[in-house]
């Protein structure tokens, strides 16, 4: 409310019937609810990373696990070459993979080796990220391939997305497999729960997995009852992930609990995953053969076809960004008030809304600050009143303030690689003010000014009479060299010789009143 009141009062104060203000308010207007939406629905869907600075993100945690017994339940079931092969017609789930691996003639097992699909998932783990993942399952069944294959290296990412890919893959019936690569590489945090849900899970020698811990929004400390609740989720979540595959649930619950990381070594040995591969080739080579959903992979030899993201991925990926947002931020006030100081022109007022919207869509995408949201919110209001006020830029030094610290806090949420930086936040600040200041205070101003040119710009001025005026008959006045036929306003009497204020202008005549 405070905000609509805010700019409604705006609006009634310069007196303009503009369009696009009205849709900008109602853009920002629904932004402020997604936002809020967002506030709300954030105790379950926070971030989980490796890096304790946001909430539900992973603590990063070196600590080397001791050795655990290696006989967990569980473990993969492979088939020798030579084994029959018949159970890949039985499942009925993948049409594509019955058709292909029909194809493949029982007297030689192994045959010829299938198509293999291969994304590459780098960075934090987001909605993009989910839509990149799915698509790419969705070409692998298509195209008939023996597998999926996920090259992954991320220090974690938010919580939905990551919820939306595990739910994804638990219910695929078509063979994926989650490799860790390149060397040095971490499967951290979101990485985790990626890696547990796989098929296969296969990582390179020197790289690592774990450190899940949730912890508190901005790296605050959280209260028991909170901490107890997300805690025991985020634990009973991967859980249910690492029984599922059969893989060291203890393992998987302790890397929430206590933020364990483990390299690769002590990940195969106490089967947390299924293999170590120097390369893809060679992880092809040691999955050849293994039994996955009633199929019997046959992936040696096979030619790798790597699925890149499309652009819409790639822009999108772009837009959510926060350097990315900041400056949507930047152009949508820009030009929407740009619009509202000169109206007509147009193209400040289009590039404001597209920006706006492309904002609208990042706010939804990702954990936005309500604070930084309302911070930013304010700081215009101040600029803008600045034009109004004798306050000789104290308001425009709060608006500064209030700017700086909402577009500081309005990433807080994001991992800490995804955050802004003073690079991007000082030089924002100082723009948006001078912008304000020099820009918009002028534009304001010059809707208030009175006319310079036509008769309206003579509206106020005074004017000599050269005729008696009374006001039942005209007289005449004289005023910028021009002699004008005049009649009063009032029921008073001007003489020749004295001086009166032009009011206003009826045709050729002018209707004026006795100078005060």
């Amino acid at each position: 409310m405070f905000f609509t009141s805010s700019l409604y009062i705006i609006m009634r104060t310069l007196k303009m019937r503009v369009p696009i203000l009205f849709l900008a308010l109602m853009l920002f207007l629904s932004g402020f609810a997604l936002v809020r939406n967002s506030s709300e629905s954030s105790m379950h869907a926070n971030s989980m990373r490796a890096n304790g600075s946001l909430p539900f993100m992973a603590e990063v945690s070196l600590d080397q696990r001791s050795d655990e017994s290696g006989d967990t339940e569980g473990t993969n079931t492979e088939t020798e070459p030579g084994e029959d092969e018949s159970g890949e017609g039985e499942s009925g789930e993948d049409e594509s993979g019955d058709r292909e691996t029909g194809a493949k003639s029982l007297d030689d097992p192994r045959g010829e080796p299938g198509g293999v699909s291969v994304i590459r998932v780098k960075g934090t783990i987001g909605p993009t990220v989910t839509q990149y993942i799915q698509r790419g399952l969705r070409t692998s069944i298509d195209a008939g391939d023996e597998l999926l294959l996920i090259e992954l290296d991320t220090p974690g990412g938010l919580l939905n997305s990551t919820q939306d890919i595990v739910q994804t893959m638990l219910g695929s019936s078509h063979p994926i497999a989650v490799y860790v690569t390149p060397d040095g590489a971490n499967a951290g945090s979101a990485g985790t729960f990626i890696t547990l849900a796989a098929h296969i899970a296969a990582m390179s020698p020197t790289t690592n997995i774990g450190a899940a811990s949730p912890v508190s929004m901005g790296g605050a400390q959280m209260d028991s009852v909170m901490q107890k609740k997300i805690f025991e989720f985020s634990e009973s979540y991967i859980q249910t992930i690492a029984e599922r595959r059969g893989r060291n649930a203890e393992w998987a619950v302790s890397a929430v609990r206590d933020g364990d990381s483990i390299t690769a070594d002590e990940a195969l040995e106490i089967n947390v995953i299924d293999l170590i591969a120097a390369d893809r080739t060679d992880l092809l080579a040691q999955i050849d053969g293994r039994e996955v959903e009633g199929r019997t992979l046959q992936t040696d030899g096979a030619v790798p076809k790597e699925i890149p993201p499309n652009l819409a991925e790639l822009f999108f990926s772009f837009v959510i960004r926060p350097e990315v947002m900041l400056i949507l931020t930047l152009v949508s006030i820009y030009g929407i008030l740009g619009e509202v100081t000169n109206p007509g022109a147009i193209v400040p007022g289009v590039a404001g809304v597209i920006s706006l919207i492309l904002l609208l869509y990042g706010v939804a995408a990702m954990p936005i600050n309500i604070a930084g949201f309302l911070l930013i919110g304010l700081a215009i209001i101040l600029f803008v009143t600045e034009a109004f006020t004798p306050t000789f830029g104290i308001l425009t030094a709060g608006g500064t303030v209030a700017f700086f610290l909402g577009a500081l806090m309005l990433f807080q949420d994001l991992p800490e690689e995804m955050q802004l930086s003073l690079y991007w936040l000082v030089p924002a600040t100082i723009l948006t003010a001078l912008f304000f200041i020099f820009i918009v205070y002028y534009g304001i101003k010059a809707q208030f000014k009175r006319k310079s040119v036509g008769l309206e710009a003579e509206i106020g001025d005074e004017a000599e009479v050269t005729d008696p005026i009374t006001p039942n008959k005209e007289g005449r006045i004289f005023h910028n060299g021009e002699y004008w036929r005049a009649v009063m306003a009032n029921d008073e009497k001007l003489k020749a010789g004295e001086t009166c204020i032009i009011v206003r202008f009826e045709g050729l005549k002018a209707i004026v009143k006795r100078t005060s």
